[in-house]
């Protein structure tokens, strides 16, 4: 249909959004043409205003507006375990549990030479740093229980173990395949209360 550009560049851009395809953009664009303006141009706002504040941590390599994060600034929080984790959203999951009080670090991947990935790409050196320089005692590997994940935790393990650490898994709670960001809380509590030495 011809006339309707604005529309059809909005479909475009919405179908970019993991999960969404054709049908589900238009539906979202559909929606927000019967929405009031204001509706709209707050969901535009609140878009504009998280890219606008939002960074990552210098710490741990999580999302935040303030730096350091509010999890690396927490004095509470035990400074000596890292959780070790694929991406921010995986901090998240984490935290909802409320059960885990140790400090994060974001890899902001895994390992995938398919994909050209390798360890240079990830914030390996980061945690290497962390590690020696803050008295870290134990690491916990929580990277999704995939190919790439399970790789990725043996890796960043085979280097840990020379610094005399204690490196753990989390439990096999979660499904193979699967994505933290997916799991329930009381799945990923048992998968932390079940982590196992690497």
């Amino acid at each position: 249909m011809k006339g309707l550009e604005s529309l059809f560049k909005l479909i475009d851009e919405l179908r970019k959004l993991p999960g969404v395809g054709r049908k589900t953009a238009e539906r979202l664009a559909f929606y927000l043409l019967k929405s009031q303006r204001g509706e709209v141009e707050a969901l535009a706002r609140a878009i504009i205003e998280l890219k606008d504040k939002v960074r990552l941590c210098s710490t741990c390599s999580s999302i935040t507006e303030t730096d350091p994060c509010n999890i690396c600034s927490d004095k509470n929080r035990e400074k000596n375990t890292l959780c070790v984790v694929e991406e921010p959203h995986d901090v998240f999951a984490i935290e909802r549990t409320k059960e885990y009080k140790g400090c994060y670090h974001v890899l902001m991947g895994v390992l995938s030479p398919l994909d050209g990935v390798g360890p240079s790409d990830l914030k390996i050196e980061e945690l290497l740093k962390r590690v020696r320089d803050n008295g870290v005692k134990e690491v916990i590997m929580a990277t999704n229980p995939n190919l790439e994940g399970e790789a990725t935790a043996m890796y960043i393990a085979k280097i840990l173990k020379p610094l005399g650490m204690k490196v753990t898994r989390i439990a096999r709670g979660l499904p193979v395949g699967g994505d933290l960001e997916y799991a329930d809380e009381v799945t990923l509590t048992k998968s932390m209360e079940g982590r196992q030495e690497m």
